[in-house]
């Protein structure tokens, strides 16, 4: 993927999730309101608050990994905030152990490793993110030994658009913006564990 089109999929990601994101939200403060005007509640307010509040967390997280990084930082309680609401009722736990804000360009490649090492993981578990001194270490133990092959070889082959399905695309995203970093990752993979380090 040359530079100039990595960039424009960045755009691209970064407008939609902004036209997106704020009628999301005006569905979730419209429940507010309701919520408000006396007690609401049934099968159908519980599906349309749980779908709301999912893509308003997915659209956040996405925001972050597939859109353009600018020169902004992100704080702990920012980050956790968002896989926080992420992984609610689901059966991945992510924990964010860096402490220190994060420059965004960073942050968008330690959410595009967290999303193959989940790509891993069908049966949930748990993800836990470490920054050791400019490098980044990410650990997951998935809730049950992973059996198949093995979906991280890709990180450790060239990137092949022709052979990218759109479930996979933020391995082809991840490896790319390494690359135009310098930079590249080492998996460490077996049926119990998972590492990502670059």
């Amino acid at each position: 993927m040359a530079d100039s089109n990595a960039e424009l999929a960045l755009l691209i990601g970064s407008r939609i999730c902004h036209d997106l994101i704020s009628p999301v939200g005006a569905i979730l403060n419209g429940l507010e309101l309701l919520e408000l005007t006396g007690p609401v509640s049934g099968p159908e307010h519980e599906l349309i608050s749980d779908s709301a509040r999912n893509a308003n967390a997915r659209l956040r997280f996405f925001r972050i990994a597939y859109g353009r990084a600018g020169g902004q930082s992100l704080g702990r309680s920012e980050v956790g905030a968002i896989l926080k609401d992420l992984t609610r009722n689901t059966r991945l736990e992510i924990i964010w152990q860096p402490s220190a804000p994060q420059e965004r360009s960073e942050v968008r490649l330690a959410f595009l490793a967290l999303q193959c090492c989940e790509s891993a993981m069908p049966h949930g578990g748990r993800i836990t993110v470490l920054r050791e001194g400019l490098h980044w270490r990410i650990d997951a133990l998935p809730e049950k030994p992973r059996t198949g092959p093995d979906p991280l070889h890709r990180l450790a082959e060239p990137t092949s658009l022709a052979r990218t399905e759109p479930a996979q695309v933020h391995f082809a995203l991840f490896q790319c913006l390494l690359a135009e970093a310098g930079r590249s990752a080492v998996t460490e993979t077996s049926a119990e564990a998972i590492c990502i380090r670059f």
